[in-house]
């Protein structure tokens, strides 16, 4: 049961990004000549999927859009729906790079831009990080867990097979994940299930910078 909430909590990332931005690319040249036209969160003009306009801080579900992070409970990040209320009690903390979500929007949709200047996530340099914590209950004993994983945009050259990314020479990134990404590292505590410390390290590099 707890390696399939953890899977959930991965994969929910993906899904919970998607509430607030369209994937599209905006005019990146444009940026590098220093034609700023890109809105800020403090202009006071871009949207929410909910329609909710996004301030600087914390909002009432815990993300924090300007500083590129959420705090809060693990159902918080879906805004308390029904199906979610089995992991309820889930501490999650999440934080991302500008690659992966920024906190401007450079072209023009009113909504936060992803990977931009790239067509798609890989060679983008985007990254994320999850982590989790909660218990539950065996045997009359509370038990508590915890769970991070580091996750990035695979870099132009990688090659998939059966599941893994490989880097241009070869070398192993990670398990693939939402097809353009790798987990480059993990980390699973548990002492009730005998889990401690790194469960995965790339052998690539377990770094954020440089991908």
């Amino acid at each position: 049961m707890k390696n399939a909430l953890l899977l959930i909590g991965v994969i929910a990332m993906a899904i919970l990004l998607s509430f607030a931005l369209v994937e599209e690319s905006f005019l990146f040249a444009g940026l590098k000549l220093g034609q700023n036209k890109c809105a800020t969160i403090q202009g006071g003009q871009l949207y929410a999927s909910d329609g909710s306009l996004i301030k600087t801080g914390y909002d009432q579900w815990g993300y924090n859009y300007q500083a590129n992070m959420f705090n809060g409970g693990y159902c918080d990040a879906y805004r308390d729906v029904a199906w979610c209320q089995e992991w309820k009690d889930v501490e999650l903390i999440m934080k991302w790079n500008n690659a992966w979500l920024s906190n401007q929007d450079c072209n023009g949709d009113k909504i936060l831009d992803r990977h931009y200047g790239y067509d798609t996530y890989i060679g983008s340099g985007a990254w994320l990080t999850n982590h989790q914590k909660g218990s539950y209950e065996e045997n009359g004993e509370e038990c508590k867990w915890e769970y991070f994983v580091k996750i990035v945009a695979v870099p132009a050259g990688a090659t998939y097979s059966e599941g893994i990314w490989y880097s241009a020479d070869g070398t192993e990134i990670g398990a693939a994940i939402w097809g353009d990404f790798a987990i480059i590292e993990s980390v699973n505590n548990d002492p009730c299930a005998g889990l401690q410390g790194a469960e995965y390290i790339s052998p690539t590099r377990p770094g954020l910078g440089n991908w």
